[in-house]
């Protein structure tokens, strides 16, 4: 099977008893551009004192991005300024990690429109609070009726205890549940582990050439939410 037509393949059908009810969405590099995330921490490693080209900080964000292992946070400060404490970079860089309207992807809103009425949604998602605001701004917290958002509920993903809470407060049984996310690590591993379906969206913090072994560990891949829907009906 060539990369390409891995990307669109779902790993088995879903079973009848088991037909989706709730989607949950991440929100960087699912629903907006999660390059002003990473642009952010790297205003907040500068400000604090690092010094690094652009090509060096994009070269570290990528690898990151290909190895799907861990905190990209944490990574980008032990490399760029090991001496620093975590929390004052995070601090910094939270005053710039905000998200435009032009931040929001063009394929959002036709996809919840798509899945409205079809499936009940959620968000699961390592955002700051605020992020809601934005998403009011631009229409579409509307869309979400259950939100896992770590600056509200205190959980981070990878956290299992994210995934049990936001399942619980939607009172749907894991296998009738599903997790579309940008990150193995973050949301397909431990959304499988909770016994969800996981839809890998091969964009944001995704590597740009994915390995053959990545691309078998969600339930299927797409690379626009505008192939969401129809996976989500093969998928249950």
């Amino acid at each position: 099977m060539t990369d390409d037509a891995a990307v669109l393949a779902v790993h088995g059908p879903g079973k009848r008893s088991d037909r989706l009810e709730m989607v949950f969405l991440d929100i960087g590099g699912v629903l907006y551009d999660d390059s002003i995330y990473a642009r952010s921490w790297e205003r907040a490693l500068r400000e604090l004192g690092a010094t690094f080209s652009d090509q060096e900080f994009d070269d570290e964000y990528r690898a990151a991005r290909a190895a799907q292992s861990g905190s990209f946070r944490r990574r980008l400060t032990e490399r760029f300024l090991p001496e620093a404490d975590f929390a004052a970079v995070e601090e910094v860089a939270g005053r710039y990690w905000a998200y435009p309207s032009e931040a929001l992807l063009p394929d959002v809103k036709p996809c919840l429109h798509a899945l409205a009425g079809r499936y009940r949604l959620g968000i699961v998602a390592n955002q700051p609070a605020h992020v809601r605001q934005a998403m009011k701004r631009d229409g579409v917290d509307e869309f979400f009726e259950v939100w896992g958002v770590s600056g509200d509920v205190g959980i981070e993903k990878p956290d299992p205890r994210l995934f049990a809470h936001v399942l619980y407060v939607a009172g749907v049984p894991p296998p009738r549940a599903a997790m579309v996310g940008d990150r193995l690590d973050y949301d397909v591993r431990p959304a499988r582990a909770a016994g969800m379906k996981a839809v890998w969206v091969l964009r944001g913090e995704a590597p740009d050439e994915p390995t053959s072994e990545q691309l078998q560990e969600p339930d299927a891949c797409i690379r626009s939410l505008g192939e969401l829907p129809s996976i989500l009906e093969q998928l249950g």
